[in-house]
């Protein structure tokens, strides 16, 4: 299926992904291996929950910590233009079928809940709270020091209808994957910001939730990180790289928090601003496509993700099978 064209004029104007709610079984793990070890910051704690942000970041938070009996993705947040799109937004998914409702949010102004056609929970908003810039703060710095909040990926059971939702929504594809025998998207990486993804979808059962992604300054950061979490008791929480990968030319390494929770460690990808940017085709069995190098991801990869808490999974439609590590 060809990838549609970009809509340069969608019904509301999302700028960038926002924040992600994570629920988890033990707080407190939670926040020694998100605050003690990657180094995000903490805006607010207290017996329930704990909110992040990370070191460029001027809004309150960029991830929710909450605490549960069982860990899932709570909700994935994105932040609107202005407050007409918000108002926008609601019409146009009402318009879709889908259920919208507004919510009061800690820390934020209006909030428009609502899902995707895969029952994905989303959320927008326009106003958070504006913290003290901490950029050159740099006795806070620890960790891999993330920057900021890059990019969500999501397991989903069809690939080319949530890249053609999505792309309504205003989202422009910059690289995808095709399946060489049916021509059928097996994964595509899409962009409101300007870099090479915001939401990406990856062939499988979902939807899921695969990684949520944080920016750092170099992939020497990602090396020190390799060194801390091996030796503070985290060494079975690596579970791919580091490496480049082909898509995106990013550096790159996934980890595990102590839920389960896949998060990408990320640097490296190129601009994508200008609306005539043509997304990059690659082939599903390029061993390049995965990791520049070569090296193929283990099975875990394709296969272990986050529930949305709540909604039901399907089998992906497409059964084409990526290159997996032996």
């Amino acid at each position: 299926m060809p990838v549609p064209p970009p809509e340069l004029y969608p019904p509301f104007n999302i700028v960038r992904l926002s924040h992600v709610e994570y629920r988890v079984t033990d707080l407190a793990a939670a926040r020694g291996f998100y605050v003690d070890t990657l180094g995000l910051q903490v805006t607010h704690e207290d017996a329930q929950t704990i909110y992040l942000r990370a070191m460029e970041e001027r809004g309150h938070h960029c991830m929710i910590l909450t605490q549960a009996t069982q860990a899932n993705v709570a909700r994935l947040g994105f932040k609107l233009y202005d407050h007409p799109d918000l108002d926008k937004a609601e019409a146009w998914f009402k318009a879709q079928g889908r259920p919208t409702s507004w919510i009061e949010r800690p820390f934020m102004g209006r909030v428009l809940q609502t899902t995707d056609p895969w029952g994905v929970p989303l959320e927008f908003y326009v106003e958070m709270e504006r913290l003290p810039n901490i950029t050159q703060n740099y006795a806070l710095y620890r960790g891999v020091r993330p920057l900021r909040i890059d990019h969500f990926n999501l397991f989903s059971p069809d690939v080319d209808s949530a890249v053609a939702f999505y792309s309504r929504m205003g989202f422009r594809t910059t690289e995808y994957t095709e399946d060489a025998e049916t021509g059928k998207c097996w994964a595509a990486w899409m962009h409101r910001k300007g870099g090479v993804h915001d939401v990406a979808f990856t062939n499988g059962i979902g939807p899921r939730l695969h990684h949520s992604a944080f920016w750092v300054p170099t992939p020497l950061n990602i090396i020190d990180l390799l060194d801390l979490m091996s030796t503070t008791g985290y060494r079975e929480n690596i579970e791919r790289g580091p490496g480049r990968h082909g898509i995106s030319n990013a550096f790159f390494l996934y980890i595990r928090d102590p839920d389960g929770h896949r998060i990408e460690i990320y640097c490296s990808d190129y601009q994508t601003v200008d609306p005539d940017h043509e997304p990059i085709k690659w082939d599903l069995k390029d061993p390049q496509r995965q990791t520049l190098w070569g090296a193929p991801a283990p099975r875990s990869w394709f296969e272990q993700g986050s529930n949305f808490d709540a909604v039901p999974t399907s089998d992906p439609l497409l059964k084409a099978q990526p290159i997996v590590a032996p």
